[in-house]
């Protein structure tokens, strides 16, 4: 599981590499710019759609695992 330390750590760096400020990112992502800053705090918190729309400006992808998805896939494609 990903730690919100973690989480904080790989946007913080992601948005340092892309030499973006916090407002930059925030206004990128249409989010207020405490919620970058409280992300890169470790916030535990935060709406899916939120961090989704943070991670798609970093252009950092999350890939979810289970032990269901080949059923799940199986299913999709029948």
């Amino acid at each position: 599981m990903l730690e919100p330390e973690v989480l904080a750590s790989i946007i913080r760096k992601h948005r340092k590499a892309a030499r973006l400020s916090q407002l930059q990112l925030a206004i990128m992502a249409g989010v207020g710019k405490t919620v970058v800053f409280d992300l890169e705090k470790g916030k535990e918190t935060i709406q899916l759609d939120t961090l989704r729309k943070i991670l798609t400006v970093l252009n950092i992808k999350v890939q979810l695992t289970s032990p269901y998805m080949s059923q799940i896939k199986q299913d999709e494609i029948s």
